[in-house]
C-alpha cells in the first residue's frame, strides 16, 4: 500500500471555510478519480503557535503505478484549485510513504 499525506498549514482566518470546502468538495474530487482506495483527515493536535492550524489529508493507494497515474493525470488540475481558493492562506509539503 502507498499512502501520499498532503500536510498544510491553513491561516485561522479561513479555517472554518477551508475545512469544510476541503471535505465536502476537494477530498470527493480526489477520490472521484477512482484511484485512490480510501482518503481521510486528521488535525495536528501538538500545534505551534504560528497563526495556523495543521490538517493533513492521507490517500491511500494499491500500487504506486497507481499513485503515478494519480499524481500525473489529476494532481496539478486539483492542487491549482485549491491555490486559486486560497490564494496566500497556507503552506503545504507532501510526503509520499509505503506500508512496511
Amino acid at each position: 500500500m502507498i499512502l501520499y499525506n498532503v500536510t498544510i498549514n491553513i491561516d485561522k482566518a479561513v479555517e472554518e471555510e477551508w475545512l469544510h470546502w476541503m471535505k465536502e468538495v476537494h477530498m470527493p474530487e480526489v477520490m472521484a478519480t477512482g484511484i485512490p482506495v480510501a482518503g481521510k483527515v486528521l488535525r495536528l493536535l501538538t500545534e505551534v503557535d504560528n497563526g495556523g492550524s495543521t490538517y493533513t489529508f492521507q490517500y491511500t493507494f494499491n500500487t504506486l503505478k497507481e499513485y503515478v497515474i494519480y499524481h500525473e493525470r489529476y494532481s496539478p488540475a486539483l492542487q491549482q484549485k485549491v491555490l486559486d481558493r486560497y490564494p496566500n492562506k497556507f503552506v503545504s509539503f507532501r510526503s509520499l510513504l509505503e506500508e512496511a
